[in-house]
Formats: structure tokens, sequence, C-alpha cells
């Protein structure tokens, strides 16, 4: 039976006669068991990946780039309609950069080979690759650290970041780590010219602190701390909201990581930094002691999910800026909304909970002055979105 694909989901995967397929676009005729492509759409391309096809990670790169980036703007004006807000998206902007300088794989053993690579879609079935074209290159070779460190400790996942002095990793192991391991471990580590390797959350060798640039800062990066997918969606996120931000001279960085923005900033403006994350405040706070050349900079850990800044805390700003995770600040944008601040920058990686949070701000008083688009994870269905409200 064939059945013609007539939308794309917010997966990226194609609906047609009730059904979902991978690696389809809209108007081509597919194979209903099979889900072979039967009649191509003429905005079909061929994937650069050789093994986009059985890989879970990317979802599009089959398609040009023209009707792709419009497809994920769409993505922010669909959410965004369904809570009444009609708002234009600017032009995308492509951050992919260098590529992804953080990846996390998984290594399994299968007979006598230790496999690395990433799951299949819909699947828990390993792809074993050799390397990722996404990635910059100081991660070219990562999956063949991920074997070598696998052949040593069996089952794990294997988070690698590129900092700007060598490779940070992080492994999650099935099995409790001896401590006779330990020391062949470390030795692994500077055969493998390892910035940092923890497992479980033990620390095994640290040949030199992980560190990355922001602005003037240099910040020390904590074991598994989060950073921007490409150093290019950082930079193009941080203009964004320094654009935004104008001539606010005392500014809230709310859920602020290491500071991608809160240093940035600083350079121009007083700001208050704050977020749930120990380690990474701890790193901020030092870079900032450190750093000369900035406005004061004063660094606090808050759960702002559970304890957002109320109404009366945040009078003694110009302006707020806020990067929550996926799941968005729907209780900081409520204490907002009551505010008097006359400056709002959102920054979100998910347009459902980044529209609902614009919905509280409007709802408030806030008018929705700009919003951007930034293509970080270029290939998949996830976008980046800065908007900017003001009183």
């Amino acid at each position: 039976m064939q059945v013609t694909i007539e939308h794309l989901n917010w997966r990226g995967e194609g609906v047609g006669d009730g059904q979902n397929f991978r690696n389809v676009l809209t108007g081509e005729t597919v194979d209903n068991a099979t889900g072979q492509v039967l009649q191509s759409s003429p905005e079909r391309i061929e994937p650069f990946c050789r093994y986009y096809v059985k890989c879970g990670g990317c979802q599009l790169q089959h398609w040009q780039q023209v009707p792709y980036q419009t497809w994920k703007r769409n993505l922010i004006t669909a959410a965004l309609e369904k809570r009444r807000i009609n708002f234009p998206v600017g032009d995308i902007i492509d951050a992919h950069g260098a590529g992804r300088r953080r990846v996390s794989l998984h290594v399994r053993r299968e007979g006598g080979a230790v496999l690395a690579g990433f799951m299949a879609a819909r699947s828990h079935d390993l792809i074993d690759i050799d390397q990722c074209p996404i990635l910059v290159p100081a991660l070219q070779n990562a999956t063949d650290i991920a074997r070598k460190l696998g052949n040593k400790l069996g089952v794990c996942d294997v988070a690698l970041t590129a900092a700007d002095n060598g490779l940070d990793v992080s492994i999650k192991a099935e099995r409790k780590i001896a401590d006779e391991q330990i020391p062949r471990l470390a030795t692994l580590a500077g055969e493998l010219n390892l910035a940092r390797l923890n497992i479980n959350g033990n620390m095994v060798a640290t040949r030199a602190v992980p560190v990355v640039s922001i602005g003037k800062a240099l910040v020390q990066v904590p074991p598994g701390s989060f950073l921007q997918a490409t150093k290019a969606g950082e930079e193009a996120l941080a203009n964004l909201v320094l654009a935004s931000l104008g001539k606010s001279r005392s500014v809230a960085d709310l859920f602020c990581g290491v500071g991608p923005f809160a240093f940035r900033i600083a350079e121009r403006a007083k700001v208050i930094a704050v977020d749930s994350d120990k380690p990474a405040i701890a790193s901020l706070a030092q870079a900032a002691r450190l750093t000369t050349g900035l406005k004061p900079l004063r660094a606090d850990v808050r759960d702002l999910m559970r304890e957002p800044l109320v109404a009366n805390e945040l009078k003694e700003f110009d302006a707020v800026v806020f990067d929550p995770p996926r799941a968005g600040a729907e209780a900081q944008a409520r204490q907002l909304a009551k505010s008097i601040v006359k400056t709002v920058v959102a920054v979100s990686c998910d347009p459902a909970s980044f529209a609902r949070d614009a919905e509280i701000l409007v709802s408030g008083g806030y008018k929705l002055k700009s919003l951007i688009a930034v293509d970080q994870f270029k290939w998949t269905s996830h976008v980046e979105i800065v908007g900017s409200f003001s009183r």
C-alpha cells in the first residue's frame, strides 16, 4: 500500500494515513510496509553522513536548507499561535559553526567486539560508527576513545566535551570501578591525551582542568557541566541577548550555568547570575574574581524552579535574562509578570515551553519586541529561541 506524506510533525517525522515515517518529506509517496520512498520530493537531497539512515542522531540531513529552515521557524510560530500570540520569527541563524563540541556515546560489547556510537531511531540497537561528521575536529576520534575506555570498563556511556585545552570525559559505567583499576585507567587517560577523566562521579585523572573562554573570562568547566552545543551557537545567542539588553545597567542572568551570558553582559552592566548548579556557580564566581575589565558580577546558588526571584527582589534590575532547561521557567515568568522590570530576554530550546512563558509575560503587560531562531542543533528538530520583551 502506498501512502502520501501530508506533513512533518515536530519531531521531523512524516505523517501519512495516521502513521509516522522517518527520512521522508511532505508530498512524497512511501511504501506503507517498509517506509521506502517511491516518489521523491524535489526538496530531497543526499545525506552527507553514511550512517544517517540508521543512526537516530540527525533527522533532517535529506532536506534542502531553505525549506528546512522555514519548517523550524514554523515550529515556533505554531507553538505561539496555540497561545494566541501572533509574531513573525526572524531569519534563522545557522550556528553550526565548526561543529558540536560535546557528544554522548553509548558503548556496548557484542561478541568479542567493543562498539561505540548512537542508538538507532526508536530502538535500543547500537549503531557502531567510526566518525560523526557533525562534531568539531577535536572530537573526530571520539568513538575510538570511547571504545578504548569501554574495553576496560564494559558497558558504559561516555560524554566528551572539547574544551579549549583538551578533552573532558565523564563516564557512567554499569559496573563499579575497583580501586586497583584506577591507576591503569589514569594511565590510559594519559595515553589518550585526555585533559580529565571522571568515572561514576569519581575523578580518575586530571592532566589539566578543562577551561573554556567566555568573553574576557577563562572558566574552569566542572565535570558534566552544561555548555551550548556549539561555540557558534553560544556566541549567536549571547549576541542576541546583548542586543536586546541595550543600555540596561543592572541585569539578572537566571539559569546562568557557567556564565555564557553573564560574563559578556558584565563588560557593560552590573550582573547577578543565579543557578541551582553549585559547581557551575563556583566556577563562574572563581572566573569572575580572576577576570579584569568587568562590572560587578555576583554569582548565587538558588533553585529558580522552586524559589524564583519574586517581584520585590526584581525591583533592582533594569533587565532580566533567563535561559532555563527544556521545561521552561513558568514559576519565574509568573514573578516577572508581576514585576516592574523593563526588559526581559527569554532564551529557550523548546518552542512549547517558550510559548507558555511568553503568554505569561504578555498577560502580565509585556510586549514581545523581537523573536529570533538559532540553529545550533542542525539537521535535527531542535531549535533555540531568543525573545525580547519590554514594558
